[in-house]
């Protein structure tokens, strides 16, 4: 990455010239380029500014704008700081005189959005404001246990981050629903030129294998919504399409349109046997290597040799110049479960100790998730 204000300026234009061809990766790679523009002309008093009460304040008014309505109060229009404040019950802003959409503003209106500020304020917030004092008091060891670290310090519960969840239905919903908002106009495994769908799953599939002709088990799916896009933008696959998950979550799916929809724990034997393939999204950057051995454990004897294909859907950091998205969900993913992302040689360690072997990985450059295409060794 260039460090000088002119060196990024040359790079910009170039990605800017690859953003109007939108070419994959291109947006990434603008929004790097603008954080280190940011960086290289901003005084440190300037940053201190902005770390310190710039950013919070506007997560904490964010937070407070959801609860009272106030986007949606503002969508496409200007208001004067009177009317809204008339229209929340608030008091009126000293000052503040109007208030006027924008394009983030008007998006916050959407509920996966909206339960994305939510999310990120109320349960990862108290987890991130809390970290300087946490790791102080450990001697600044490392946390590696799900049940003993930073969240359940911040939340005063001994349960790990996702049996909080599902103790707590509000924010289980909204994570849920968080979850869509973070991949939303991103680029995903199943756009053309990404994974060859086609060539690597469709070109072989055998409609009378295994439990019915599966074409692709999405393990730990939430509500569905890679499967959804996976027969949005390639209709014509064959073979069933099955998600699985917690039974409360499978509860809250109602009319997707999948070949089933059932209750699975992954830490169990995988029941669906012979699926041309099974599909896991961001399930292992929760669990440390031992447990995410043993979900690949149970679901190597459901597939078949030299028919099967296992695709993991994950963040891989590069050895060097990562961006910023790999490295802040690696923070994320720490402050909720003492968990971390991994490099490919911890993909392939992992995958070893399981049983299976990388046949390839996918990828785009600046782009945080990958897809590896992994089978039976």
């Amino acid at each position: 990455m260039p460090s000088t204000p002119e060196a990024i300026l040359a790079q910009l234009q170039a990605a800017g010239s690859a953003y109007a061809e939108k070419k994959p990766g291109a947006r990434e790679q603008l929004l790097n380029l603008g954080y280190a523009l940011v960086s290289s002309v901003e005084l440190p008093s300037e940053a201190i500014q902005r770390m310190g009460w710039a950013e919070p304040a506007r997560a904490a008014h964010c937070r407070i704008a959801v609860e009272l309505g106030i986007f949606e109060l503002l969508k496409d229009s200007n208001q004067s700081a009177k009317e809204v404040a008339a229209k929340t019950g608030a008091d009126e802003p000293r000052a503040m005189q109007k208030y006027a959409a924008t394009r983030l503003s008007n998006a916050l209106t959407e509920p996966r959005y909206r339960d994305g500020v939510i999310y990120v304020h109320d349960v990862a917030g108290p987890s991130f404001r809390g970290l300087p004092e946490y790791l102080k008091s450990i001697k600044y060891a490392l946390p590696t246990k799900l049940n003993d670290g930073l969240f359940q310090a911040a939340h005063k519960t001994e349960l790990p981050f996702f049996a909080w969840l599902h103790q707590n239905p509000p924010y289980l919903q909204i994570f849920s629903s968080y979850i869509v908002a973070y991949r939303a106009g991103k680029p995903s495994w199943v756009d053309p030129g990404f994974y060859p769908v086609s060539e690597r799953l469709t070109e072989g599939f055998n409609d009378q294998s295994g439990d019915g002709g599966v074409f692709l088990v999405d393990v730990g799916g939430g509500r569905g919504h890679d499967l959804l896009e996976l027969k949005d933008k390639h209709p014509s696959l064959p073979g069933k399409l099955i998600l699985q998950d917690q039974p409360d979550v499978i509860s809250t799916v109602v009319g997707q349109d999948v070949s089933e929809a059932t209750a699975h724990d992954f830490f169990t034997p995988q029941p669906v046997k012979d699926a041309r393939a099974h599909y896991l999204r961001s399930v292992f950057h929760d669990w440390d290597e031992d447990y995410c051995v043993k979900i690949l454990q149970q679901l190597r004897p459901a597939l078949k040799p030299g028919y099967s294909r296992l695709l993991i859907n994950e963040i891989i950091v590069p050895d060097r110049n990562a961006a910023w998205p790999a490295t802040s969900m690696d923070q994320l993913v720490f402050v909720l479960g003492a968990m971390r992302e991994r490099t490919q040689a911890d993909w392939e360690n992992m995958l070893r100790r399981a049983g299976f072997k990388i046949v390839h990985v996918y990828s785009y450059d600046m782009v945080a998730e990958s897809l590896i295409e992994a089978e039976i060794a």
